[in-house]
């Protein structure tokens, strides 16, 4: 580590796998599967059917690419309570704000990919009804691997302030008090 900014390589990862889970999230949005119902003439019921599933692989994509960069920034800076004590002062605190920050961001964003790919992985069947036109068919809600994608984004954001700011607390001196001026607890000769 160079003057407190930390590992390229390891922003660079942060960076690369951040950016994969956002793509993953956005094609996943773009992918959500849609039904439309259709009438079995035979049984007279009717049924949905659904164009691929391939969403629920973009989002599972997104959540296990978001997994992998917190994952490792995680094991880079031993979550913070294992490595190396941070220096008191203002990159300390600014480190455990950012910290805080990230997983808060990071957990939002999984349960939105992850729901979000339980979701969309989840077809109604057959409707019993003879007359289904009031009816639609089970769908994701349009927005929810947006909401991830742009968790997603934040928590990169954060983890990359994170790091940084970790690397300062980490590789600073400690600043030692000068107790020169205080008399106490001192015996002076006369």
């Amino acid at each position: 580590m160079g003057e407190g900014k930390g590992s390229s390589l390891v922003h660079l990862l942060v960076i690369v796998l951040s950016l994969t889970a956002f793509g993953f999230s956005i094609a996943a949005e773009r992918r959500r599967s849609v039904g439309t119902l259709h009438k079995d003439d035979a049984t007279n019921r009717t049924y949905c059917v659904y164009h691929s599933d391939v969403a629920t692989g973009y989002g599972v994509g997104a959540f296990l690419f978001l997994l992998s960069s917190e994952s490792l920034l995680m094991g880079v800076t031993k979550c913070m309570c294992f490595g190396r004590p941070l220096v008191p002062g203002g990159n300390r605190a600014w480190t455990i704000i950012y910290f805080i920050s990230s997983w808060m961001t990071f957990l939002v964003a999984e349960a939105c990919l992850i729901a979000g790919a339980k979701k969309n992985a989840y077809h109604t069947q057959y409707r019993n009804y003879l007359y289904a036109d009031n009816f639609s068919c089970e769908s994701l809600r349009k927005g929810v691997f947006i909401a991830g994608a742009v968790f997603v984004v934040a928590t990169m954001i954060l983890n990359i302030y994170y790091y940084m700011y970790f690397a300062k607390a980490t590789t600073q001196p400690a600043r030692k008090t000068n107790l020169g001026s205080s008399t106490a607890g001192k015996t002076g000769r006369v």
